[in-house]
């Protein structure tokens, strides 16, 4: 099975003598207590954010806080592996502290190429000492140094026959996913899968058409430097290709010019056909992305409501909708799955109805690093449920003649062609017009998504 992840070897780096400062500590000192929040419990987005807003620093090193963190995180599992070939604990017993600074040294060592084995190990040790760990300095400097040796001299980690734990191992992803991967797709899709995962996803625009056009906002960017490319798949859609950086600087955020929306997200709204003047619905709608899609697809005419159970998350909404200048827009906070019960006055009152359902988001692992270790099939039974709660719940809102589209950013059957056939086989009055399933593309780029088109007689 070739594997798309792996490092080239190289020869070795000189090791900078014990006692030499350790340049760049600062953002591995960050990408460390990334890890550790995220293993307590935090979302790695939020936990990244939030500490790159504590710790001012140059956009090289933040550039390099995320891809350490973001890569350890990914290859926590491949990495686990090489902590329990190296050391004489195993990776799962280690002090957490400790394994989550010996995957930050080997992430850098095993997958890095640009970083110097020297900056490497040095910080590392020099994390250990400064950071409740001084006592276990010389085992990091210990395993680090091993996996020098071990890289120089092309060793790899013991392949298992087991094709499901070969790609499990590989290219860092569960056990019961590869799996399922395999039964679902075959050996050569399963590995196209597991490499779009562990790809840095690309920037995706959505160009607000309300308020300039995607060749007004090519010429801004340019003009700093910035290149892109349309997506041809999306006629509002632009690929960022160049550098990226703090992007609220860019010109056209602030006048709410574009949003950033993935490829495959931008695809989702105008499935509804909206038309100037339509009742719309977007269930589970936050932060808005697409409701606010919607509100531009129909030239801002008409009205969108945008309902989650999160009040928190629609005040995202609510201040990505002013920034985007979208005027049609409400938001409510309320349990889509039983909205009659505080909406009696909206039966049969929306000609569009988006269910953009909460999903496993297999789809976008890619773009959500810790997700592959936070979802389990049990949790995935219990989506099934809730999905299915949703369609019945909101499928009295539809009008005759209505149209809903069901949406996830998953690659799961039962979350979605099965949930959908279920659905269908429960409602005769309902037809399907079409249905998609879309998977991580490691070669377009693209987050995995479902979609399915239904109308009302």
């Amino acid at each position: 099975m070739p594997i798309c992840s792996g490092r080239p070897l190289t020869a070795s780096a000189s090791v900078t003598a014990p006692g030499a400062p350790a340049p760049g500590l600062l953002p591995r000192r960050v990408a460390w207590e990334v890890l550790q929040a995220v293993s307590a419990g935090a979302y790695a987005d939020i936990a990244l954010e939030r500490a790159l807003r504590q710790h001012p620093m140059s956009g090289a090193d933040r550039s390099l806080v995320t891809e350490l963190s973001y890569g350890a995180i990914r290859q926590r599992q491949w990495l686990d592996g090489w902590l329990d070939r190296l050391g004489k604990v195993p990776a799962s017993k280690q002090p957490p502290l400790l394994r989550w600074l010996l995957h930050l040294g080997l992430y850098q060592i095993l997958r890095m190429d640009r970083i110097p084995a020297a900056a490497a190990v040095n910080t590392s040790v020099e994390l250990a000492k400064t950071g409740k760990l001084v006592r276990l300095a010389p085992v990091v400097n210990g395993i680090l140094r091993a996996a020098l040796r071990a890289r120089d001299a092309g060793e790899l980690l013991s392949v298992p026959q087991d094709p499901a734990a070969r790609l499990a191992q590989a290219e860092s992803l569960p056990l019961w996913l590869t799996q399922q991967l395999l039964t679902w797709r075959g050996e050569k899709a399963a590995q196209a899968f597991a490499c779009a995962s562990n790809q840095a996803p690309p920037l995706d625009l959505r160009i607000n058409r309300l308020r300039t056009s995607r060749e007004s906002v090519q010429h801004e960017l340019a003009a700093i430097g910035v290149e892109s490319t349309p997506i041809e798949s999306c006629p509002d859609g632009l690929l960022v290709t160049g550098s990226a950086g703090d992007l609220s600087r860019w010109p056209g955020y602030q006048q709410g010019h574009w949003c950033v929306q993935d490829r495959t997200a931008q695809l989702v709204a105008p499935l509804l056909d909206p038309q100037p003047g339509d009742w719309i619905l977007d269930a589970c709608a936050a932060p808005g992305g697409k409701a606010t899609h919607l509100v531009e697809l129909i030239d801002g005419s008409g009205e969108v409501w945008a309902v989650d159970r999160s009040a928190g998350r629609l005040k995202r909404l609510a201040a990505n909708a002013a920034r985007l200048g979208v005027d049609c827009l409400n938001a409510l906070a309320a349990d889509a799955t039983d909205l009659l019960a505080v909406k009696p006055g909206w039966r049969g009152a929306f000609q569009r109805i988006l269910v953009d359902a909460p999903c496993s988001g297999l789809g976008t692992l890619a773009r959500h690093v810790d997700a592959r270790w936070r979802i389990t099939p049990l949790q995935i039974e219990q989506l099934v449920i809730l999905q299915a709660k949703l369609l019945e719940g909101l499928l009295p809102l539809l009008s005759p003649g209505g149209r809903m589209v069901y949406a996830t950013c998953t690659i799961h059957p039962a979350e979605n062609c099965n949930q959908i056939e279920a659905f269908l086989g429960r409602h005769p009055e309902l037809s399907l017009f079409d249905q998609q399933q879309l998977w991580p593309d490691p070669e377009q780029g693209g987050d995995g998504f479902y979609t399915a088109v239904l109308d009302l007689s």
